[in-house]
């Protein structure tokens, strides 16, 4: 009669390593979901080529996965509303609503989503994802910056946050009303908190 010895031990060899090999995996990325009472949205356009005029919209939402041991697993989606654009005069922000700029009945949000993410050092990453806005979708690359994690002091909730600061220009996106004597070029500022 044969000796199952070898065969257990072996049997057992196989688990250990597979034990060690799970242990060593990084974990899942957890899945926070943005604040919209701590996010913020802001553009900065040229008027006229005189001074700079600064805007926000008012409703941003999305997630992020995210994980501190495996950073570069890094993924986000955001979406704002753009009939929450706000530049602090009615009659404007109807402008802005108009088909003239976002056209929010037929595109009521702007939204972005990563495709891939690089480490770029010191708590900065090199985001590529798509961004849909006016009903064009284009490839654009931003650099985020983590701006800090922690815990919520009352509900001991999880909390990272992050921030971009870049570039695009509207004709891009089929916005060409008054290109030249307003600034083709926006810059947004988009800083997130979400929480666990």
């Amino acid at each position: 009669m044969r000796s199952s010895l070898p065969r257990t031990a072996a049997l057992a060899a196989l688990g250990a390593t597979a034990v060690l090999t799970l242990a060593a995996l990084p974990a899942a990325a957890a899945t926070y979901e943005v604040d919209p009472v701590h996010s913020s949205a802001i553009f900065k356009v040229k008027h006229f080529g005189v001074a700079n005029f600064y805007g926000a919209f008012r409703e941003v939402s999305g997630r992020i996965e995210y994980d501190p041991e495996s950073p570069e697993g890094l993924a986000v989606e955001v979406t704002i509303a753009a009939a929450s654009v706000d530049s602090r005069n009615g009659q404007r922000d109807d402008h802005l609503k108009s088909q003239d700029f976002l056209n929010v009945v037929e595109f009521p949000t702007i939204s972005f989503r990563s495709t891939r993410v690089a480490p770029a050092g010191d708590d900065r990453y090199e985001v590529t994802g798509d961004l849909t806005l006016h009903g064009v979708t284009r490839e654009i690359q931003v650099t985020a910056e983590k701006t800090g994690e922690g815990k919520h002091p009352r509900s001991g909730r999880d909390l990272v946050g992050f921030e971009a600061r870049f570039a695009v220009d509207r004709t891009d996106f089929g916005m060409t009303f008054m290109a030249g004597p307003l600034s083709e070029q926006v810059e947004i500022i988009l800083a997130l908190e979400a929480g666990k």
